[in-house]
């Protein structure tokens, strides 16, 4: 019996056994991945020069692209690396760094969208206490919470997923690390420790989106009382991207994790992954860009000092 410890690599599932197809993923992926930094990017500059930005709503979207960045620059370099350069391999060490940061980051986004969503509750349904309940002191600490919250959970399932001794091979039936397709690996019944782990935190995962669903039905309630088309137009505009982003990321993940057995293949695994580790961090920023006047015009200005410049 070989503890994980033990194995120096571990082969990752690849998209394309054949050198064209490997070199059309990698070209791919290059362009998902430079358009998840040129977007994300382009909010965190926009966001953070631009004063007219610096409320919470923006504040909280400039920390979501941050970790929409990391979140992307976790999987997708290295599987664009393992095409070009013709291999499956990842060291156990950077495997286990792939686990980490995921999960870190992936949670951590999820609180911090389950924050947002307050952000957005308070803004509309009591706007009177706005100020007090969402001043600069309380969004800081709000944010600090969700990163500690994920960095626990990540410290927690990485620890506990490989100190389980593997026996069942070296081949991961995934894009990158992950903490199911690692257990499949496992030889004893000591995974079941981290089976418990996963359902411990879903359960969490669940009362946070029910706090977000109860928190959009409340806002919802209150935008279709404003008499003003105008009033209910700029809540609706401030309110639907978050709830596109949320629903994108809920989706994906309760589908890839959630489907049946029976209609299971590492084929449409392999789709799945790249819906919910992928294409999140790269749409987001043009979910919330798509409605918002005041991001949109903040873009444009800073599109056009970069191209002011080049001139």
């Amino acid at each position: 019996m070989s503890n994980s410890s033990s194995l120096n690599e571990f082969l990752l599932l690849a998209f394309a056994d054949t050198r064209e197809l490997q070199l059309l993923h990698f070209s791919l992926f290059l362009g998902i991945y430079l358009a998840a930094l040129m977007g994300n990017g382009l909010i965190i500059t926009a966001i953070a020069c631009d004063h007219r930005l610096h409320t919470p709503m923006y504040f909280f979207l400039l920390n979501l692209s941050v970790l929409d960045l990391g979140s992307i620059s976790v999987t997708v370099p290295k599987s664009m690396a393992n095409s070009l350069w013709d291999t499956k391999a990842i060291s156990s060490s950077g495997c286990a760094v792939q686990v980490f940061f995921f999960l870190f980051l992936f949670a951590a986004e999820f609180y911090l969208l389950t924050v947002m969503a307050y952000d957005r509750y308070v803004a509309i349904c009591k706007p009177l206490h706005y100020g007090t309940l969402m001043d600069s002191r309380a969004c800081v600490k709000m944010a600090a919470v969700a990163l500690a919250s994920g960095f626990f959970n990540a410290v927690v399932h990485t620890a506990d997923t490989f100190s389980i001794p593997l026996c069942q091979g070296n081949r991961v039936d995934q894009f990158f690390c992950e903490v199911p397709p690692l257990l499949k690996l496992s030889c004893s019944d000591s995974y079941l420790r981290e089976v418990g782990l996963i359902v411990v935190s879903l359960c969490l995962i669940f009362g946070f989106f029910i706090f977000i669903v109860l928190s959009y039905v409340q806002i919802f309630t209150a935008v279709l009382r404003i008499p003003s088309e105008q009033g209910r137009h700029k809540a609706f505009s401030m309110c639907l991207p978050h709830l596109a982003v949320v629903s994108l990321f809920i989706s994906t993940v309760i589908f890839a994790y959630l489907k049946p057995p029976s209609i299971s293949s590492p084929a449409l695994d392999l789709v799945l992954s790249v819906l919910y580790a992928v294409v999140p961090p790269t749409m987001n920023p043009l979910i919330y860009s798509m409605r918002n006047k005041e991001l949109k015009d903040a873009l444009k200005k800073l599109v056009q000092l970069v191209l002011f410049q080049q001139q």
